[in-house]
């Protein structure tokens, strides 16, 4: 299926879920996964309308960019290796996957200005995933104040894999609720007001306990070629 056509089902999905707790779909952006298609279909998504592109990994990243460079907005959306900022920082819009010091302070050495960093929360606490503890999380950003190239945009989960709509909303939920406590701080460098949650199979739950991002890959541009 043509990209174009899954993002008017996806849209429509979009609107459905803001429509059930009133909000407006303009309040979401749709990240495009486009770790495990080519680089044509990443070009047939900025074609069809996507104006924001998310990978896992600096090589793919890299070598998208040489083809699209920046007519979609880059985010960041894997575990990032510190040696590694170099090669994707003047790069992306979003990093999505900050989740300590060494890694914090590297990106803040090699920005030339503020880079929009989304702080990687475990809210599940899985052992299997990455990201800190929500307590480990407001610690963390209260520490990042002296570094002037950090701005901390929001939070970013994965929600378990499970069909359980309770997990679900529990998860996405906790998130929210963590974003607001480090809202009421009022830190002037982590306004903390993005929060990316939400894939190709719970975006919509995601939306309704207050995502403003959703990555989705496989509902989107899935099914390459």
């Amino acid at each position: 299926m043509k990209v174009a056509a899954k993002l008017e089902h996806i849209n429509e999905q979009i609107l459905e879920a803001c429509r059930t707790v009133n909000r407006k779909p303009d309040e979401i952006k749709v990240i495009a996964v486009t770790k495990y298609v080519s680089t044509e279909r990443a070009m047939e998504a900025v074609e069809a309308g996507i104006l924001n592109l998310g990978e896992n990994r600096d090589e793919g990243l890299l070598k998208k960019w040489e083809v699209l460079g920046d007519k979609p907005k880059w985010h960041f959306i894997g575990t990032l290796q510190t040696r590694k900022v170099k090669n994707i920082i003047d790069k992306v819009e979003y990093i999505h996957s900050l989740d300590r010091l060494s890694l914090a302070e590297e990106i803040n050495k090699r920005a030339v200005k503020p880079v929009k960093c989304l702080v990687q929360v475990n809210i599940s606490e899985e052992e299997s995933k990455h990201g800190l503890t929500p307590e480990e999380a407001i610690e963390f950003i209260i520490q990042l104040q002296p570094l002037k190239n950090i701005r901390v945009e929001g939070l970013m989960t994965m929600a378990p894999f499970t069909d359980d709509e309770n997990v679900l909303r529990n998860s996405f939920r906790g998130l929210r609720q963590l974003r607001d406590q480090i809202m009421e701080l009022q830190l002037d460098y982590a306004p903390c007001t993005e929060l990316s949650m939400g894939m190709s199979n719970d975006f919509a739950i995601a939306i309704e306990e207050g995502a403003t991002m959703v990555r989705i890959g496989t509902a989107l541009v899935g099914e390459d070629g």
